[in-house]
């Protein structure tokens, strides 16, 4: 028997929704990828990132923001890693702007480990996941319910991923993307570099 209300996973999950909403960059590669490679690899991806989303809410349920606490070493390593991972994506971005666009990828490995890897270079995840759930959920959690709130986490970040891939693989919103694709590529390089460089600088806790 869980103690976990409902009006506590409606609370969790627009507070989740609020923040995926926000143009990080999750959502930019979740737009970008649902246009480039099709819905197949729209959806792909979304359940890459909803995986490691949901996995650093299962490391902030476990304690990790508090070992991060302990050893904030840990947390600046992470955080350094992250910080050049968007780096890296955002030079690339910039980079290949002008290109034309590839052939959709075949292999669905590569659009989930990109979705994945692009969550994980944020590891202040799992300190806004660890602030969510001590400020709505009871202190105590059994391991049932703490269960229950990864598996909601999954589901609705997959749901929404899934929506994201739906609009804009299509047709229009490809044609939209390939008349402006090296002002909007270049445009998504800058933010997600300008997100990359804020992870940098901001303090390690």
């Amino acid at each position: 028997m869980t103690d976990i209300t409902t009006g506590q996973f409606i609370a969790f999950n627009l507070t989740l929704l609020a923040a995926m909403a926000s143009p990080g960059p999750a959502f930019l590669m979740a737009v970008r990828n649902a246009i480039v490679l099709g819905r197949r690899g729209g959806i792909v991806t979304g359940v890459g990132l909803a995986c490691m989303a949901a996995l650093w809410t299962l490391a902030a349920l476990m304690g990790l923001s508090a070992l991060f606490v302990i050893v904030p070493w840990l947390y600046g390593a992470l955080k350094l890693g992250g910080a050049l991972y968007l780096i890296y994506l955002a030079v690339m971005l910039w980079r290949h702007a002008p290109d034309d666009l590839a052939a959709p990828e075949k292999r669905s490995g590569r659009p989930f480990r990109a979705g994945f890897l692009v969550n994980l270079a944020n590891p202040k995840s799992v300190l806004f996941a660890a602030a969510v759930i001590v400020v709505i959920f009871p202190a105590g959690l059994a391991p049932l319910d703490a269960g229950l709130i990864v598996a909601n986490h999954l589901i609705v970040e997959m749901v929404l991923y899934t929506f994201i891939a739906l609009v804009f693989s299509t047709p229009r919103a490809r044609t939209a993307y390939l008349r402006a694709k090296t002002l909007l590529d270049r445009g998504a390089a800058c933010v997600m570099g300008a997100l990359g460089l804020r992870l940098l600088m901001t303090r390690a806790l």
